[in-house]
């Protein structure tokens, strides 16, 4: 179990850094996989919304007590764009140089030095329920193990820890369907528990975004077991875009 207090280097023991991994928002280069349907600058828009959304349902989370929300974005020096997009109470912390799996693990490092355990978050989950994350800051807090909330394509939504353990981010090909199972292929390597908590679904093609406009219309998803965060910016941000092309 994590401690119930700060120790003498500064780490606050109680608390889990629950991280948002995410790009600021730009033109251009964010959610290109969604061009089409959507244009570029609705690719952005989209994107901006999905963080808002997401860091308030982490931001709810951090109300318990036993989370610190954060954002470990790219690129560097972007932050002034990105902080509007956030809760006050939110760090922000650039990530690291180096491929996807490098930077994930100097992002864990770094806030395993600051907190008794991280969750670091895929930024394109906007309804990501708040009851999944509760259950992955209670898992991290029991001990040493891995923690995985499976996504719908093969991938993951997030991943715990309470002790850094470099090999899970190592030798995965990310994107593909393969990241989930290679993780616990690498979690049995070291001989590390994997603590699987409910599994959500990520947005960046065109079949997952219409995925997100059946949640949002209310429908049920046949994989999940619990209703998704109301997501108010995306959900706006697409009733917007309906009533503007209604056809699109």
């Amino acid at each position: 179990m994590l401690g119930l207090a700060t120790d003498s280097g500064g780490v606050d023991l109680n608390s889990v850094a629950v991280a948002i991994v995410c790009k600021t928002p730009e033109v251009g280069k964010s959610k290109t996989r969604l061009s089409p349907p959507l244009e570029p600058d609705e690719c952005a828009g989209l994107s901006a919304c999905f963080i808002s959304d997401l860091s308030e349902t982490i931001s709810e989370l951090t109300r318990d007590g036993d989370a610190t929300g954060y954002a470990l974005y790219t690129p560097a020096g972007s932050a002034p764009k990105l902080r509007p997009l956030l809760p006050p109470s939110f760090e922000l912390h650039p990530q690291f140089e180096g491929d996807f799996g490098e930077r994930l693990a100097h992002g864990a490092t770094d806030l395993l030095q600051r907190h008794g355990g991280v969750l670091l978050v895929n930024s394109d989950s906007p309804t990501l329920p708040r009851s999944i994350l509760r259950a992955a800051v209670d898992a991290v807090k029991e001990g040493d193990g891995v923690v995985l909330s499976p996504a719908y394509d093969g991938g993951y939504t997030l991943i715990g820890l309470s002790r850094m353990h470099s090999r899970l981010f190592q030798d995965v090909p990310w994107s593909t369907p393969e990241v989930f199972s290679i993780t616990q292929v690498r979690a049995r390597e070291i001989g590390l528990p994997v603590i699987a908590v409910p599994g959500w679904y990520d947005v960046d093609d065109a079949h997952s975004l219409q995925l997100l406009e059946e949640e949002l219309a209310g429908h049920q998803l046949p994989f999940a077991a619990t209703p998704g965060a109301h997501a108010p910016a995306t959900r706006h941000f697409l009733n917007t875009r309906r009533a503007m092309f209604p056809t699109a």
